[in-house]
């Protein structure tokens, strides 16, 4: 039965009383239209002249457009527009355009497209040397100096991305029809332009194919948009395999191909207004990147998969912890946390649970780690790591790492055959990217050093200024680590690293000499590999790291090493010969600029042997040991035919010169060795002492 019938029926006044009431509000509602439709002309003048003045005044552009006027009821058709940046070449002009809002949400004060329509668009950004008729997008606005500002404004970014948000899917229209859309990019040395022969959404759904140049590549664009409940699917495909993606070589000197890409925004939450949360996924398949500073061979991930959640709060955003992350059969689950402000705020934890540890090295990209090609192991591992830092105290940065490798076997080494390193090999030395010569590491080579013919002392100052606990960690110092980053971030620059001698026998070793942050992935992978293994005891380790490092211009390995400055074996060095030696390991082409003409040690030098001198003296390690004064440093003398020449002229024995070159090395070593020195003390856990 309808609800309807349950009602009374009206009586003959409350009839009346409806029907005048409903007539009252039928011409209300007409008056309105009508005059909403008398001043809508004048209305749509007002707003043309506002947008003309703001893209002057705001970014000095000309916006010109030859007829514009309403053509239904709420529907605007636009003739002939033209966007030219201020004494720049065009950068965008449209034929025709047609856009309507949806009258329902203007009710509202929503202004959101219901239809557009676009025929002959053409975007063209343009470079001539150093102008662009697009430089208006980057130049900053000039502020108001007669606005005074009391306090600043507290930022809520989930405020703050949920209005940016409504303002895209606002602008989104149900329904669209372009013909002939193109946008170009030209500059000195490139001219691209992709083109849109054809789009049409309907209801939310579209499927179109876009075009590189005239027929060079196409991708094809499926997916579904939803701007009321503010969800978008994407999926783009190449139509060939292997088709780059354009301007980007040229412009970064970055190469990606794809054969698809999906991305879905499938839910926006607005919890309250401090917390929004957006949910989704995206993957891709055989993902192909290429860039000199990631690899130097082309990285191809055949398939990857990430879905989960981000949470976005008044001060803060993060990925969800419960977010997922799948390569081939490997899943973890990262959690990220950011706080732009009082202080950048930096969180990052994974904890992966027992897992199939060749899983991980099956999802490695080809092409990513050449040396972990065909590896094989069997076990299962599990990794954690808990890492925060606060930019503006960047000292008390928190960093764990922990690996559960008990049950790890390595059944076959890849391209990198680590457990070779107990059976004599050819060590390739290489200066850069150019190879010095081959060395034979093993009895067979007369300058070959065993560990026991290593003189003491300079094995205990080998470790103290490069890994003082070597014998103790696994590959990798965990201070050390923590140090490097808090370094470098107070630096705003790469100045320290953290390699153990573990890494700088892998890298010298085992990789070529490509400066890339990938490189640095493999070395810790092949580090861990080859300490977890157990498969190389420590003194090999050292013995071979000894015999291949460089120490001076073409000069390798510690016998070369005693036997050019010094005229010795390694066995007969002394405390001061082993200092200095130590001390040119970072930078070994140094060595010959810390003598003067004498062969005595410069005077800025005694500060590392300062240093040093003081950490071994503290760590009770010159107990049985001949220690002259000054650590030796006025017994070091260089062999004569390394000498520099006598300066010419009566020499004031008063004054010593440090030429500019010099001062630099010496202030490096300074910041070096205080670095050394501070990390030393927090290893130990004993306060300085002076």
């Amino acid at each position: 039965m309808n609800i309807f019938e349950k009602l009374p029926p009206f009586t003959r006044k409350q009839k009346k009383i409806a029907l005048l009431t409903g007539g009252v509000f039928v011409l209300v509602l007409t008056i309105g239209l009508i005059i909403a439709l008398s001043v809508r002309t004048r209305m749509l003048d007002e707003a043309m002249t506002k947008v003309e003045n703001t893209l002057y005044e705001r970014y000095h552009i000309d916006f010109n457009v030859r007829a514009y006027s309403f053509t239904g009821l709420a529907t605007v058709t636009f003739e002939d527009i033209e966007v030219i940046p201020q004494e720049r070449d065009t950068l965008a002009k449209i034929e025709r355009m047609a856009v309507s809002v949806r009258l329902l949400s203007l009710l509202f004060g929503d202004v959101k497209i219901g239809n557009l329509a676009l025929q002959n668009a053409d975007v063209t950004l343009l470079k001539r040397d150093s102008i662009s008729n697009y430089d208006f997008l980057f130049r900053k606005q000039t502020k108001d100096t007669t606005v005074s500002v009391e306090k600043d404004v507290e930022t809520n970014y989930a405020a703050l991305i949920d209005g940016v948000l409504k303002q895209v899917f606002f602008k989104i229209p149900r329904n669209m029809e372009l013909e002939n859309f193109q946008l170009s990019y030209q500059d000195d040395s490139v001219h691209q332009r992709i083109r849109l022969p054809e789009a049409v959404m309907d209801g939310g759904d579209f499927e179109t194919s876009l075009f590189l140049n005239d027929h060079d590549a196409q991708w094809n664009l499926s997916g579904r948009v939803n701007p009321d409940k503010q969800q978008l699917r994407v999926e783009v495909s190449s139509e060939e395999e292997n088709v780059e993606l354009p301007f980007l070589r040229r412009k970064f000197g970055l190469r990606v191909s794809f054969d698809k890409i999906m991305f879905d925004l499938a839910q926006v939450k607005r919890i309250t207004a401090d917390s929004l949360t957006l949910g989704g996924k995206w993957s891709f398949d055989n993902l192909q990147v290429n860039h000199r500073r990631l690899s130097e061979d082309e990285v191809v991930i055949p398939e990857a998969i990430g879905e989960g959640q981000l949470n976005i709060g008044k001060a803060a955003i993060e990925i969800d912890p419960a977010s997922k992350i799948r390569v081939k059969e490997f899943e973890f689950q990262p959690y990220i946390k950011f706080i732009p402000k009082p202080d950048k705020v930096v969180s990052l934890s994974v904890h992966t649970g027992k897992f199939e540890a060749q899983k991980l090295f099956d999802a490695i990209p080809q092409g990513l780690f050449e040396t972990l090609d065909g590896i094989q192991v069997e076990g299962k591992i599990a990794y954690d790591l808990d890492f925060l830092i606060n930019f503006a105290e960047p000292d008390s940065l928190a960093f764990h790492s922990k690996i559960d490798d008990k049950e790890l076997k390595i059944i076959q080494w890849g391209n990198a055959a680590v457990n070779q390193l107990n059976e004599p090999f050819t060590y390739r030395a290489y200066e850069d990217t150019v190879l010095m010569r081959e060395i034979v590491v093993g009895t067979q080579n007369p300058t070959f050093t065993p560990l026991n013919e290593v003189a003491s002392i300079l094995k205990k100052t080998v470790l103290n200024t490069e890994d003082p606990y070597f014998y103790q960690h696994n590959g990798f110092e965990e201070e050390a680590f923590k140090l490097s980053i808090a370094t470098n971030v107070k630096e705003r620059a790469f100045k320290r690293g953290a390699s153990t001698i573990s890494m700088q026998l892998v890298k010298n070793v085992f990789l070529n000499r490509n400066k890339t942050m990938m490189r640095k992935f493999e070395e810790i992978l092949l580090v861990w590999l080859m300490e977890s293994s157990g498969q190389v005891n420590k003194d090999r380790m050292f013995e071979v790291y000894l015999n291949v490092i460089e120490w001076g211009k073409n000069v390798y390995g510690i016998q070369e090493a005693s036997s050019y400055y010094f005229g010795k074996t390694p066995a007969q060095l002394s405390i001061g010969e082993s200092l200095f030696l130590s001390s040119i390991i970072p930078r070994p082409k140094t060595g010959l600029s810390s003598f003067d003409y004498t062969g005595h040690l410069k005077p800025w030098v005694q500060r590392h042997f300062n240093t040093y001198g003081y950490i071994m003296n503290k760590l009770g390690q010159l107990q049985d040991e001949q220690v002259p004064e000054a650590y030796g440093f006025y017994g070091v003398v260089l062999e004569p035919g390394l000498r520099p020449p006598r300066p010419k002229g009566l020499i004031d024995t008063t004054f010593r010169e440090i030429d500019p070159e010099q001062e630099a090395i010496m202030q490096e070593m300074e910041r070096d060795e205080a670095r050394r020195r501070s990390l030393l003390e927090k290893l130990f856990g004993k306060e300085a002492e002076e």
